[in-house]
């Protein structure tokens, strides 16, 4: 409601906030201020039914809403949506297994194939890995792969072999 001496009633105040954190979540695509827009959009409509509502008790209804969205509906937006870091380029090597085309030797340079392409690779601890054998990717530097053994398992004894990709 819009009074006699042009204050501005709390709905119009609640609507331009939800304006607000609209505008700030289209630029930021990190899904924390919709909570926020979304907790003012209800106001709006809260300040209509409750008119009797003093202004702080509508900010600590306010506040209330908005930790509740951005508690239990943000993990679960962001699972859905799967935002966050993906990896992407060299970051998604790191975790990923690959055999060995050129030998480590001990404190010095092989090679391993990684989604068909040869890399450059290093043993994490200095130790040598033999033609063939399955490693892990521990990291990426600069244009080389630190690299580690992968253990042997389901019956596959130290020096089995992996096929090359």
């Amino acid at each position: 409601m819009l009074t006699n001496f042009g204050y501005i009633s709390m709905q119009w105040v609640w609507l331009g906030m939800v304006v607000l954190f609209t505008v700030i979540e289209l630029h930021s695509y990190n899904l924390t201020t919709v909570w926020l827009a979304l907790a003012a959009l209800i106001m709006v409509f809260l300040s209509l039914f409750l008119e009797n509502l003093t202004t702080p008790a509508q900010i600590l209804i306010f506040l209330a809403i908005s930790a509740v969205l951005l508690i239990f509906t943000r993990p679960l937006a962001k699972r859905k949506f799967r935002m966050g870091k993906t990896k992407t380029n060299v970051d998604s090597l790191v975790g990923q297994h690959a055999p060995v085309v050129k030998a480590i030797a001990e404190f010095e340079k092989g090679e391993v194939k990684v989604n068909g392409q040869i890399w450059s690779a290093v043993s994490a601890d200095g130790s040598g890995i033999a033609l063939g054998i399955r490693c892990e990717i521990l990291r990426v530097e600069g244009v080389k792969l630190v690299v580690r053994q992968v253990p042997a398992q389901d019956g596959c004894a130290a020096g089995c072999k992996e096929k090359e990709e």
